[in-house]
């Protein structure tokens, strides 16, 4: 072999070698890759294994303090009061069945006692019957008294209708002439022509406050007045005489005695007078609402006497309301009220009787 044919197998050697080499070189690098990566690995797996006891024992710590505090629980439940709830559960089905029990014999137990009043109201009939008797008779007493007396047709119908209805619970046929008698009378009080007393007390109320604005007589009002009245029937001498008789009266005044009053009410004097004629009607109104007839009539024939004695007589004010306190005086207590007596005079002959009887 030449040297030449040497030298070429030489050359083709090497790069056969050199790629050995180089997959060598890798191999080796893989693998110590893959030990770095296995130990790091393993680092990871203990640090993990670590961790994981850690945790594993904390909590087992846990649960044996939850074991501990549900053991000292259950000594605290056990050593708690026991109540027997059981016992009182019957107590009281006990009761609810004794008041059902109760409820059910309630019907049988109504009928015994309505049998007994029953028995007890036929024995006492007489007693009954007397007792609804007297209260007829003290109704019929109230109803005369409040019509005759107290002049209140209203409360007198009331009262009559109140002792029929104890007659008819007499249920007595006897009492026949009694009923009928009533019925009259009732229908004597609704046809009654019944006075309007809240009509007129609202009048006298208004004049109360009108009193305030009426006008006062004085001294000149009335001597003019008796000059007019002198003038109308006196010649033309005589008034001529009258009229230098004024003039000269001018000079020296000269109050007659009675109306010497009236010269010298006082602005307090007047005020008062016209409070005691407010006063005078509020008295009349009280009066007319309790149904008392004479005070009523007094007390309004007072006040027109004030009005006539200090007011102005001329004044249209004054005129109405004197017209208005006698219109009211004549026409409330007026009426002319029916006779209501006949069906009290009839129960009481009635009682008379059967007293007589037994």
């Amino acid at each position: 072999m030449s040297d030449t044919e040497d030298d070429s197998t030489v050359e083709n050697a090497a790069p056969s070698q050199r790629n050995s080499i180089a997959w060598l070189a890798v191999m080796l690098s893989i693998t110590a890759t893959a030990a770095v990566g296995y130990t790091l690995f393993q680092d990871w797996r203990a640090t993990d294994d670590v961790r994981v006891n850690n945790a594993l024992t904390r909590l087992e710590t846990d649960l044996s303090q939850s074991r501990s505090a549900l053991a000292a629980l259950q000594v605290e439940v056990g050593q708690l009061p026991r109540n027997d709830y059981g016992s009182d559960i019957d107590a009281l089905q006990r009761n609810i069945d004794e008041r059902l029990r109760l409820l059910d014999s309630l019907p049988a137990r109504m009928s015994a006692i309505e049998n007994s009043v029953a028995a007890l109201a036929g024995i006492s009939a007489g007693a009954r019957e007397t007792f609804l008797l007297a209260e007829a008779e003290y109704y019929l007493q109230i109803a005369n008294a409040q019509l005759q007396l107290a002049n209140n047709p209203q409360l007198a119908s009331l009262a009559l209708s109140m002792a029929d209805e104890r007659v008819i619970q007499l249920s007595n046929p006897a009492l026949i002439d009694v009923r009928r008698a009533l019925a009259d009378e009732l229908a004597a009080l609704d046809v009654l022509v019944k006075p309007d007393i809240e009509g007129a007390t609202l009048t006298l109320a208004s004049l109360a406050r009108v009193v305030e604005s009426l006008p006062l007589a004085s001294a000149t009002t009335s001597k003019k007045a008796a000059l007019e009245e002198l003038d109308a029937e006196a010649s033309g001498v005589d008034r001529a005489w009258a009229s230098m008789k004024d003039a000269m009266s001018s000079l020296i005044k000269v109050t007659p005695p009675d109306q010497d009053k009236l010269a010298l009410l006082s602005p307090d004097a007047a005020y008062f007078l016209r409070n005691n004629i407010a006063l005078q009607l509020q008295a009349a109104r009280l009066a007319l609402l309790r149904g008392e007839q004479a005070i009523f009539e007094q007390t309004l024939d007072d006040t027109s006497a004030l009005l006539g004695e200090y007011f102005d007589g001329n004044s249209a004010q004054v005129i109405s309301a004197q017209q208005t306190i006698a219109e009211i005086r004549d026409k409330v207590f007026t009426i002319a009220m029916p006779d209501i007596s006949k069906s009290l005079r009839l129960l009481r002959q009635f009682r008379t009787l059967s007293e007589t009887t037994e």
